[in-house]
């Protein structure tokens, strides 16, 4: 019998499956989705390669694996932060603070790099889907916030957002950053334009 890394025979499982959908990650973000192999990825997490193929048939499955994983862990801390805000204005805040957060811990290096990377068809179209479902309430905020021109105006917000995450991924302090950045958007969503 193999010797396992962890109390339980589940808890070793998760725990190379996870290995291997790190080193995954890390391919992805180096190297593009074609560098996503069997061989590259355990090795790069230091197992045989035929353990590969106990957690994933192929590397398309290890990529859908990933699109799930980046997602999920994402939206369960946003779900959390969102629970208690109760008005528009308080969940833009919410969600931006969570994203800056989720940024510094590098939770969204994942979905970044698959949002660059050359997928399957079908993982790209789930890229979008849970990109689009998990920015659902900052959306749905800002429409119920401002009557004027919601989608470009969330569109736009979005970008200032994207712009603060990089910021948090090159070491700009989260609070900081969310600070700054949600000054701006309340600024933006109250002033109006000169003309």
């Amino acid at each position: 019998m193999p010797k396992i890394s962890a109390a339980t025979v589940p808890e070793h499982r998760a725990q190379q499956r996870a290995a291997l959908i790190r080193a995954a990650v890390d391919i992805l973000a180096d190297q593009g989705a074609t560098a996503v192999t069997p061989a590259a990825v355990t090795a790069r997490a230091g197992l045989a390669r035929p353990s590969f193929y106990q957690y994933f048939p192929s590397s398309a499955s290890l990529l859908a694996a990933i699109v799930e994983d980046a997602f999920t862990a994402a939206d369960t801390a946003m779900a959390r932060a969102l629970d208690t805000a109760s008005d528009p204005r308080a969940r833009i805040d919410a969600f931006v603070r969570t994203e800056l957060h989720l940024a510094a811990q590098g939770l969204h290096r994942p979905a970044a790099a698959l949002m660059r990377a050359d997928l399957p068809t079908e993982c790209r179209d789930r890229v979008h889907e849970l990109h689009h479902r998990h920015h659902t309430p900052l959306i749905t905020a800002i429409a119920d916030l401002s009557a004027t021109d919601p989608d470009l105006t969330a569109q736009l917000i979005g970008g200032l957002l994207q712009a603060a995450m990089t910021a948090v991924g090159q070491g700009t302090d989260p609070d900081r950053t969310a600070t700054r950045t949600l000054a701006l958007i309340h600024q933006g969503l109250q002033g109006k334009p000169r003309t």
